[in-house]
């Protein structure tokens, strides 16, 4: 199967878990097409200023691949520089919050697992 970039879902989420600005996110793979082990395989774009609050993953993991821009990630109680290329895991029970810092867009892939 292929999907075209043009059949995703695309949502505008505002102040998104308590962050600033606006978070782009285009849906790639439905929770379905996951075989419902994880409930988000998507494109996050974040224009520079523009984050997700702090929170707390339960039951489930998050992790994000830096495709471009800069970000400032907080992992628990430390903040590090994300680059293209940069991983992030956050496990079930674990906290995060992320941040476009650079002067272009951010743009992740964002997935979430159920544990």
């Amino acid at each position: 199967m292929v999907k075209r970039k043009e059949s995703f879902s695309v949502e505008r989420n505002e102040n998104m878990r308590g962050g600033d600005g606006v978070v782009e996110i285009k849906r790639m793979l439905t929770p379905e097409e996951m075989y419902e082990k994880g409930r988000l395989y998507s494109m996050l774009t974040m224009e520079p200023g523009s984050s997700i609050g702090y929170h707390v993953h339960e039951g489930e993991m998050e992790s994000f691949y830096v495709i471009r821009g800069e970000a400032e990630y907080q992992d628990g109680g430390e903040t590090v520089r994300l680059q293209p290329g940069d991983v992030t895991l956050t496990q079930a029970g674990e906290g995060h919050s992320i941040k476009s810092v650079g002067s272009e867009p951010l743009e992740v892939i964002a997935q979430i697992l159920y544990k």
